[in-house]
């Protein structure tokens, strides 16, 4: 096992969409950088929408001496308009994506020239063999729109085969999933570190919420014990915690190679569970 000092660690924020969270963000950044995260991550919104927030946001990270990974989807792209973006954030300094499809907005067809975030991946390598660092998404209770685990796991292969680097979970409350789908591709000689997500526990509705819509699986008991603590948000936070600690002790003691935490733009629990681990 790694000792803490050297154990990798990342974070993950999303685009402030008012000038207020653009400043809280600054504040909530600095305080991370504690950790001396290996990068930080900027997300993308869907169809482009927040890709201006998302330059902005990455171009702010690395001002501040931090390495950032910009989030790239392709879902409704044209091959032009992907050559200027990775054109763009290659000049910013970049030097690390996360390639991802993107969500299909609603009543909406397979537009643009790309399918699969594999087609990104294997046209960003194409374009710029050596320039970028590529990470793809992981997703150890499998993609909520994948046919079933097999098929998700060769989606996840053909990333990889495709040029990916490495990848990043979902996140998820369930240690032996992780293991089971790192177990599976290995089988299928994907052997790529794949950094589990890990999606701290601030607010119960929230998590519901998120989950609810991107599929992630929140265990019964967590659940009901979320249920059971109603409106008092300082159980809900010394409770989640606890859980989350215990299951990053579970992964890191299980040999996997760094954790990347969704923050949520918050800084107080990801500072917290790295505190009780040692980080």
């Amino acid at each position: 096992m790694t000792s803490s000092a050297s154990f990798p660690v990342s974070v993950e924020f999303f685009p402030p969409k008012t000038p207020e969270g653009v400043e809280k963000l600054r504040v909530v950044r600095q305080q991370l950088y504690a950790l001396k995260p290996e990068f930080c991550s900027v997300t993308f919104g869907a169809g482009g929408s927040t890709q201006e927030g998302t330059f902005g946001t990455v171009r702010d990270i690395l001002s501040e001496g931090v390495s950032a990974a910009s989030h790239f989807s392709c879902i409704g792209a044209t091959r032009v308009r992907v050559r200027e973006q990775l054109a763009t954030l290659k000049a910013m300094g970049v030097k690390r994506l996360v390639a991802l499809r993107g969500d299909l907005p609603s009543g909406y067809g397979t537009g643009g020239e790309f399918h699969y975030a594999s087609d990104l991946v294997a046209f960003i390598r194409a374009e710029m063999p050596d320039d970028f660092h590529i990470d793809v998404a992981a997703y150890p209770e499998m993609h909520p729109q994948a046919k079933s685990p097999a098929s998700d796991l060769s989606a996840f292969a053909a990333k990889v085969q495709a040029g990916a680097d490495s990848a990043i979970t979902q996140y998820f409350f369930n240690a032996d999933a992780y293991f089971q789908f790192v177990e599976d591709a290995d089988s299928l000689g994907v052997s790529v570190p794949v950094v589990p997500g890990i999606m701290p526990i601030a607010s119960s509705s929230q998590l519901m919420r998120f989950s609810d819509a991107c599929g992630a699986e929140i265990p019964r008991w967590i659940r009901l014990r979320l249920q059971s603590f109603a409106d008092d948000s300082a159980s809900i936070k010394a409770f989640g915690l606890d859980v989350v600690t215990a299951l990053c002790e579970q992964l890191r003691a299980g040999g996997a190679p760094g954790l990347h935490f969704y923050s949520m733009n918050q800084s107080a629990p990801t500072l917290e569970i790295c505190k009780r681990l040692g980080l």
